[in-house]
């Protein structure tokens, strides 16, 4: 069983920064970012494998976001930059025990309860 945990959302204004954590459990061999904004679907943002070779971000958040690990501690970062109005909504962490990189959210197996991000205009 894996778990994973986010932490690190909260307020900031249009422009500005956070990172984001997501501690996990276990070996993921692969873990995602996903988020949802009220009335809205989740929608994916970013992935990464295990040894870090292979990274993916949807067209809205690339050149903004990156995505890191730490293996040895177990965290999955997510650091966004220049932050919009329209990036406000509860971002997830996922994970899947395989080697595929996937990009949608039925094909991850665990999640994190989510932590809020509300960038203000």
């Amino acid at each position: 069983q894996v778990q994973l945990a986010e932490s690190g959302g909260g307020l900031v204004q249009a422009g500005g920064s956070l990172r984001l954590s997501c501690t996990t459990s276990g070996r993921t061999y692969a873990v995602g970012w996903f988020r949802q904004a009220p009335g809205k679907e989740r929608e994916f943002v970013a992935t990464i494998n295990w040894s870090e070779t292979r990274t993916y971000y949807a067209d809205s958040v690339k050149g903004r976001f990156t995505i890191s690990r730490d293996n040895a501690k177990n965290t999955v970062y997510l650091q966004m930059n220049s932050l919009k109005p329209e990036d406000t909504a509860v971002y997830y962490c996922a994970a899947v025990e395989g080697w595929t990189l996937p990009r949608t959210e039925k094909e991850y197996d665990y999640w994190g309860q989510g932590t809020q991000v509300t960038v203000s205009s």
